[in-house]
């Protein structure tokens, strides 16, 4: 109820008065049943301008941090994130991960449509980096299609490191379904999870254009900061 209630009284109109997103694409959504909505990860914005976008409700992995803040605004966002009904992701591996996993696969066994950034944190630069291997491990677990989804301009409304959002026309490429069907009996193959992976962020860029790097977003994230602070 408050996220369509939010959704269609508050924040929709916004957002498509002031940053008016296109959309191409949008009957690549099933009207109905689960699947992954996969997509790049350019800006914090991202996770508003899909809702927005998408008329189905998405709910999103999203990491767990949101949840851990103290205070009044640390209260406001676990309210929010739990209103709107996000799933905390723990990113740290092992079984803390594997557990955030299998929240999201009984969300996508309910018939949700869950949406998840298989890069698992933002571009530092705009390019479009390594998928991490969880998006596959959900599509083959819970035996689902994943939808390809490419951002168009977010990290020009939002850079890395701005609260406050500029005014730009955005946009969104939904790409069709897929399907990996040939990979359900090897749902806990590393191999074949790699492969579905990198198939799924194959078809991200060639929806966005943007230039692949084939390593992780938190790699050259914790290389940039040691290189800011070689102490």
């Amino acid at each position: 109820m408050f996220y369509r209630s939010a959704k269609s009284l508050v924040v929709a109109p916004l957002v498509n008065t002031v940053f008016r997103p296109w959309v191409k694409g949008l009957d690549n959504i099933p009207t109905e049943g689960a699947a992954i909505l996969a997509s790049n990860h350019l800006s914090f914005s991202d996770s508003v301008f899909i809702p927005v976008v998408v008329p189905r409700q998405v709910r999103f992995l999203a990491k767990n941090d949101y949840w851990k803040g103290k205070g009044v605004n640390g209260a406001w966002n676990r309210w929010f994130f739990n209103a709107s009904g996000q799933i905390p992701m723990d990113r740290s591996g092992g079984r803390a991960s594997q557990n955030s996993l299998s929240a999201g696969e009984n969300a996508l066994r309910e018939g949700h449509l869950l949406g998840i950034y298989p890069e698992g944190t933002r571009s530092p630069d705009g390019r479009l980096y390594r998928g991490r291997l969880g998006v596959a491990k959900l599509a083959l677990s819970a035996q689902v299609p994943v939808i390809p989804i490419a951002l168009i301009g977010t990290d020009k409304v939002q850079p890395i490191g701005k609260n406050i959002p500029r005014v730009r026309r955005v946009g969104m490429i939904i790409g069709e379904p897929m399907s990996f069907e040939t990979y359900y009996g090897n749902a806990d193959d590393r191999f074949a999870q790699r492969a579905v992976t990198d198939e799924i962020m194959s078809q991200i860029m060639r929806l966005s254009g943007q230039e692949y790097v084939d390593v992780y977003a938190s790699e050259v994230k914790r290389r940039l900061e040691a290189e800011k602070d070689p102490s």
